[in-house]
């Protein structure tokens, strides 16, 4: 184990595993309404995009969802959180 290693494994998990339990946490509910949703990435800005999948897209009550319960929580939960987005799915992207 070098130095570094020693150093990334002091102290607290690494911001995206702390995101990613604050959305482990709050799926169940998303999939109650057969949706769900996947970390894609946490910017160094502290910006987390998320991908929506399954009843998810396309619904009109996802920038709700967005905003007002996964944000806020994350927020709540992980302070270096300072918004979220949501990104397409690349196989969505076409319209019909």
């Amino acid at each position: 184990m070098t130095e570094h290693d020693h150093d990334a494994s002091a102290g607290k998990p690494d911001l995206n595993h702390r995101v990613q339990a604050v959305l482990e946490m709050m799926r169940p509910m998303i999939q109650e309404d057969d949706g769900d949703i996947e970390l894609v990435e946490v910017t160094h800005e502290g910006v987390v995009k998320i991908r929506f999948k399954g009843a998810c897209v396309g619904c009109p009550s996802s920038a709700n969802t967005l905003h007002n319960g996964i944000e806020r929580t994350l927020k709540q939960r992980v302070p270096e959180v300072i918004g979220v987005e949501a990104v397409e799915d690349p196989g969505n992207s076409k319209k019909t």
